[in-house]
């Protein structure tokens, strides 16, 4: 896993919508009733309203309280700098058509399915009350549901430039992950073509948008694995309170903020010189690190308070760093031991290396041997991997005491390209179109 940034898992915390996003004005009905919920927002539709226009910062309480929906167009995706929603469906896809008119189709066809949920929208012409006889272009179980902050953010992993003669189109910081010594990675449930990360406060909503966008999908894409998340481990809003994950401990404390704006140029979004020159179509974009780590919950709950603190590298109850008061106390390294977490995975210690964290916590069952099967579902964004993700964890991955109780089973990486400018632009465009 990877802890406070102070690190990969210890970050300080702010959010924002995202810079530059800009979208249609809210209609009537997004004012009255999202998605036939018919919520009358009543005093509350101001706020609602300044929460699907705002452009550059975090959706205010009142709004998010309210279910209100996030921009899809904009400079960059929504769903990186965006306040971190509660819940999570991360699915990563194979391609399974050589057409590639048809595979852009589908982009084409995913964008505007995408803008359509993001709104509270159904699919199409919904789930119901169209022709008898055929399917419905919606699934439906998202009736009458709020848009929950929904956010759909797409990837494209280094095997889809293996398709379509996209070879030479490959941005340079889109490498390959080395094992990492500790590795015991799963291949059914790492790599991918292609990913769509959902995240939602209402877990049926982020369900619902993977689906049919997989449903729309049939034929070209395949899911190839996919992870619910819930319990947000990190947050990019400033001043929030810092989320624990399921070890007990804060997490996120000094996670790059939505609204700092430096900060988001300097460390998460790619330019020229990250992407190389045949890759400008991922200007703007940001490279996204997909780890699912497994936590030993059995081992680590047997463990003493004082080796837990010293293991992190802060006390437990204050999230505060050692010799420290409070949380957000600059930590001084030197007083933590030399395998701790935050010590290892601060800036500090790996040359300044910073990332944007937005993993989430999951349980899926127990392993058949009566321990749970559960840990952190790891997202990072950086503007280059080479010098954010793989460092960082070349240096965890040897002597952090953390290891002991954690273990990474599966991975993946992806290009993320920037947002979706407007209503006559789509996912991909500027990659698979020449004249873009």
């Amino acid at each position: 896993m990877t802890d406070p940034q102070d690190s990969t898992v210890d970050t300080d915390g702010t959010g924002a919508a995202r810079a530059g996003a800009t979208g249609p004005a809210p209609t009537r009905r997004s004012l009255i009733g999202w998605g036939g919920a018919g919520l009358a927002l009543g005093a509350a539709a101001a706020g609602g309203a300044v929460a699907m226009t705002r452009t550059g910062n975090d959706v205010e309480p009142a709004a998010a309280a309210a279910g209100a929906g996030i921009a899809f167009h904009g400079a960059h995706q929504a769903g990186i700098a965006t306040a971190v929603q509660d819940r999570l469906h991360f699915a990563a896809f194979d391609v399974k058509t050589d057409d590639r008119d048809a595979f852009v189709q589908l982009l084409k066809d995913w964008t505007r399915a995408a803008a359509r949920m993001t709104a509270g929208h159904a699919v199409g012409e919904g789930a119901y009350g169209g022709l008898a006889e055929a399917p419905p272009d919606d699934t439906g179980e998202a009736l009458g549901l709020k848009p929950s902050r929904l956010t759909l953010t797409i990837g494209f992993g280094p095997s889809l430039f293996e398709k379509f003669g996209l070879a030479d189109r490959r941005p340079e910081a889109l490498v390959e992950l080395p094992k990492f010594p500790g590795d015991n990675l799963d291949r059914a449930r790492s790599d991918g073509d292609l990913c769509i990360q959902a995240c939602a406060d209402d877990p049926q909503v982020a369900v619902h948008a993977i689906r049919n966008l997989a449903r729309i999908g049939f034929g070209k894409v395949a899911i190839r694995w996919s992870q619910l998340g819930f319990g947000k481990t990190s947050s990019t809003t400033p001043d929030a309170q810092t989320p624990r994950n399921l070890m007990g401990f804060k997490d996120g404390t000094r996670n790059i903020a939505g609204t700092e704006t430096e900060r988001l140029k300097k460390f998460v979004w790619a330019d020229e010189k990250d992407n190389g020159p045949d890759a400008a179509w991922m200007n703007g974009g940001s490279y996204l690190v997909a780890r699912r780590i497994r936590m030993n919950i059995e081992t680590w709950d047997r463990t003493s308070l004082q080796e837990q603190e010293d293991i992190f590298g802060r006390d437990k109850g204050e999230g505060a760093p050692v010799g420290k008061a409070k949380e957000r106390d600059e930590p001084f390294l030197k007083a933590m031991k030399p395998d701790a977490h935050v010590r290892l995975a601060h800036p500090d210690s790996n040359g300044g290396v910073t990332i944007l964290r937005r993993g989430y916590s999951f349980t899926d069952g127990t392993d058949g041997l009566g321990r749970l099967e559960a840990g952190l579902f790891f997202l990072a964004y950086q503007r280059d991997v080479r010098k954010g993700f793989i460092p960082l964890q070349r240096n965890l991955s040897r002597t952090d005491a953390l290891n002991e109780y954690i273990q990474h089973v599966g991975s993946a990486v992806f290009a993320v390209p920037p947002g979706v400018r407007d209503e006559d632009d789509w996912w991909g465009r500027a990659l698979f179109s020449k004249e873009a």
